[in-house]
């Protein structure tokens, strides 16, 4: 049991100087707790020494299978118990469509409903980790003040109690999961009195009693009958195990379905040859009672039956599957996957490291790594040729997978490993195959000797197919998104000119939707004996746009340097827009510069206002006569106005992007943007300008471009 205190993880001492603690402190913790706010199942995490996870340490009410992707999650997972402990806060998910709006990833693989609270494990300068409790579909939407209360409380008490254990060297002794009291095993015979056992064997249909781990704990002799097998060969087993026409991961899930939600479930078998059977699933805290019947309706239909795989279905391996194809879902670019099978797969396997190799040019290529101490030792193989004998190109190359139970194993087969040992002790390769060809390969380390048993490798190779589909997809959005950057950058200026008299500085910002690439434009060019500047935005956030956009600079650029006057340059680039036929408007603001004289000619079209921030620290909105957007009127007009443009004058010329936001007024956005302005304006140039730009840099989403150019005039000495 560690703590993370500012981030950083404290070790504890090694177990053997030191005095355990003496009570099963976490089951008693838990089981207090769900008593008192009659939860059904719970658990209890504690932060892991050396890294940002936490790890389950004891589980009551359901079996640890339930939650097996998530018996090791990283800090920062979207999923409530990592929430809770990294935000220290109780998150509270009210039902099933509270559960898929906000953790789908969960909802992927639990649809059911249910009600959860993930409550923090800390004191005010520690978080020893984080608990959380379920109840059933039932529960009201809002936890009530009296149970919120009551988490927190014995949270809190927990914590301290964990605080002290740590200073006072005495680790946690492990602790087994609290399931309910086992139902009395046995036959027909031996549950309760004779009369009770006399009366269930002259019933017509079967009567089974099953443990929450879904075991067979009572048969009688119906179900027996029904189910084709003797009580006896039964007990003990699960259903789905024992019985081969029920192994389908559907009547398994029905069995989940019935625990998780405490809600009356039912299914219909086959039997082979051709017999239907009905089965209802009455759940409780303790395990299910399962009444099985000839389903006659459903014999009579002539459907086919479900087929049986020729192995056993575990649970964690469907859970694992669709936790991470749920989360997969949400990667967009090559480190998105990289972050993802970080914090999802390696924690959940007990991997302490991965890394994902591709390929280009018949070399191998380092896509991103995570857990290595030294990033050098995973550098070198990038560049590396594929015929090189190493593993990770040799389960590029071939598509078969590879697994290294020691560091032995692995020196055996490839000698040179002895040269360069990476600190781990075992390995598995997974060949990331996508649509019938080799995209990379998933390399995961573990830090102690590790057996991979056929069914873990079955798993770790399936994961691998859902990997390597979002690692395909990803690399064609990083290709795709590289090349959108290249062009948007090829459109815009590199750098603007030195000129007498004015300062310029200039930011852009892409939207973060669609393909990262845009419309907007700005552009300062020298003419003489006057400058203009210029600042646009083309409709749209693709390509065309982009396209466009650099047609109209040059167009802009080429009509100045000729000597057109600003009304004549709109009214050119406007028929030139038009004959292009893009169907696509454009606005445009346009400015010829004379700070010699302190002045500045000025024509719009249908573009935001510019700011003038004066000397004196007033900003004025220049809001003056303009013509509608280029591309629309091949008659329409761009009247001219002169502002002033003295010595120590900022002009503030921008894109809607800057001002535009959901549920913002844009008089209101304009207003706040020249208060800014007045601000900080008398700050160097490019520092006003990322100062300008800096709430925008920092969002996540952008639902449009943002461009801005700042001109200064400057009295030259």
């Amino acid at each position: 049991m560690v703590g993370v205190s500012e981030g950083q993880p404290s070790r504890q001492a090694p177990a053997a100087d030191r005095t355990p603690v003496g009570l099963p402190l976490l089951s008693l913790t838990l089981t207090t707790m769900m008593d008192a706010v009659h939860a059904h199942s719970g658990a209890v995490y504690l932060s892991a020494a050396d890294e940002p996870v936490l790890e389950m340490a004891v589980m009551a009410g359901l079996p640890r299978a339930f939650a097996a992707p998530w018996e090791r999650v990283g800090l920062s997972a979207p999923i409530p118990v990592a929430e809770a402990a990294r935000e220290r806060r109780l998150v509270w998910v009210g039902g099933e469509e509270d559960m898929a709006r906000r953790y789908p990833r969960i909802a992927v693989v639990l649809p059911y409903p249910f009600a959860l609270a993930a409550v923090p494990v800390a004191t005010a300068t520690t978080v020893y980790g984080a608990v959380f409790v379920t109840w059933p579909g039932s529960h009201p939407p809002d936890l009530s003040d009296q149970e919120r209360e009551q988490l927190t409380t014995a949270c809190d008490r927990l914590a301290l109690r964990l605080e002290r254990a740590t200073a006072e060297d005495r680790p946690l002794r492990p602790e087994p999961d609290l399931l309910g009291a086992p139902a009395a095993g046995g036959v027909a015979g031996t549950l309760g009195s004779v009369e009770a056992a006399r009366m269930v064997a002259r019933l017509p249909y079967g009567l089974c009693s099953l443990d929450l781990n879904g075991r067979v704990a009572f048969a009688n002799a119906a179900a027996a009958e029904l189910l084709g097998a003797p009580a006896g060969q039964l007990l003990g087993t699960q259903l789905w195990a024992s019985v081969p026409w029920l192994n389908d991961p559907m009547y398994e899930d029905r069995y989940r379905a019935a625990l998780i939600s405490q809600h009356v479930t039912s299914f219909v078998a086959l039997r082979p040859p051709g017999e239907w059977l009905s089965f209802r699933l009455y759940p409780s805290t303790t395990g299910l009672s399962v009444r099985i019947s000839r389903a006659r309706a459903v014999a009579e239909m002539s459907r086919a039956a479900p087929q049986s795989g020729d192995t056993p279905s575990r649970l964690v391996t469907i859970s694992q599957v669709l936790s991470l194809a749920g989360a997969l879902t949400e990667a967009v670019g090559v480190q998105d996957v990289v972050q993802l099978v970080a914090e999802e797969l390696a924690p959940a396997l007990g991997s302490q490291a991965l890394v994902l190799l591709g390929s280009r040019a018949g070399r191998l290529h380092v896509l991103g790594q995570r857990g290595y101490p030294d990033p050098h030792f995973v550098e070198r193989f990038d560049g590396m040729p594929l015929s090189e004998p190493t593993p990770g190109a040799h389960v590029l190359s071939s598509g078969v997978p590879a697994f290294f139970e020691s560091r032995h194993q692995l020196e055996r087969l490839y000698p040179t490993a002895r040269v360069t040992p990476d600190g781990f002790a075992a390995w598995a390769y997974l060949p990331l195959i996508a649509s019938g060809r080799p995209v990379g390969t998933c390399v995961l380390a573990y830090a102690e000797p590790h057996s991979f048993p056929a069914d873990e490798r079955a798993v770790l190779t399936s994961l691998g197919g859902l990997i390597a589909q979002a690692l395909d997809r990803a690399l064609l959005y990083d290709a795709k998104h590289q090349l959108a950057h290249g062009l948007q950058e090829a459109l815009l200026p590199h750098s603007l000119p030195v000129l007498p008299g004015i300062e310029a500085a200039a930011r852009y910002l892409p939207a973060t939707r669609g393909m990262e690439i845009g419309g907007d434009f700005y552009d300062l060019v020298p003419t003489r004996p006057w400058a203009a500047a210029v600042i646009g935005d083309v409709q749209g956030h693709n390509v065309t746009a982009a396209g466009l956009m650099g047609q109209i600079r040059t167009a802009v650029r080429a009509y100045t340097t000729v000597g057109q006057e600003p009304w004549e340059v709109m009214r050119s680039t406007n028929r030139l827009l038009i004959d292009l036929g893009a169907d696509l408007f454009a606005s445009c603001l346009y400015l010829r510069l004379d700070p010699s004289w302190g002045r500045a000619v000025m024509a719009r079209a249908g573009h935001p206002p510019p700011l003038l921030r004066r000397p004196d620290g007033q900003v004025r909105v220049l809001d003056r006569a303009g013509g509608p957007l280029l591309g629309i009127d091949g008659s329409a007009r761009y009247p001219t106005t002169e502002v002033e443009f003295t010595p120590g004058c900022v002009l503030a010329l921008y894109t809607d992007g800057l001002i535009e936001a959901p549920g913002v007024d844009i008089e209101d956005a304009v207003a706040d943007l020249g208060l800014r302005l007045a601000e900080a304006g008398d700050q160097p140039l490019d520092q006003l300008a990322d100062g300008l730009v800096r709430h925008y840099a920092a969002a996540e989403e952008r639902i449009d471009d943002v461009a801005l150019l700042l001109l200064r005039a400057r009295a030259d000495r």
